[in-house]
């Protein structure tokens, strides 16, 4: 099954290694998204209604990059730090999706990366057809996507190549 990733470039993604959403053919599952500034900070600290709507903007930035939208999400789960902020947060939640409401799940937890974050969401989405075959990079070890053990490249006789690579 192709699988294709997209990443929103955090230093995070690469100190824990993961990515924010990956397509499996037609599904996607995107990461926790925190309601992060893009600076390394919190945006809108101590307002949850603000910080939901920013988790699903850098949701959405992440579905568009794997052909998908927000209309597309078929479930979302959201964890808040202060349960009495629930109403701002099912707010937001609904602005986005009263039209196609996904499944939810809202949980209360003890704390998120920063201590002003109040929100971090994560989403599934199910879109029509599978993703286009990612390209295969060419260099100069391959042929038709696949490796070569050539003497020297570009191949000049048929010894250069690896015998079974044109097959």
């Amino acid at each position: 099954m192709i699988q294709q990733r997209a990443f929103s470039g955090n230093p995070w993604e690469d100190k824990v290694g993961y990515c924010r959403a990956l397509r499996a053919g037609q599904h996607i599952f995107v990461s926790g998204t925190s309601p992060s500034d893009g600076e390394g900070g919190t945006f809108a600290p101590g307002d949850a209604y603000a910080q939901t709507h920013r988790c699903f903007e850098i949701i959405q930035q992440a579905l568009e990059d794997l052909g998908a939208d927000l209309g597309d999400v078929v479930r979302t789960r959201i964890y808040v730090t202060d349960m009495s902020r629930w109403e701002d947060v099912a707010r937001a939640h609904h602005e986005l999706f009263a039209d196609r409401p996904p499944v939810n799940t809202t949980v209360a937890v003890a704390a998120l990366a920063n201590a002003d974050m109040l929100v971090e969401i994560e989403a599934d989405a199910l879109c029509a057809g599978n993703p286009a075959p990612a390209p295969i990079p060419l260099s100069p070890s391959t042929i038709l996507g696949r490796p070569i053990q050539p003497a020297a490249f570009p191949p000049v006789t048929a010894a250069d190549l690896d015998e079974g690579c044109l097959d």
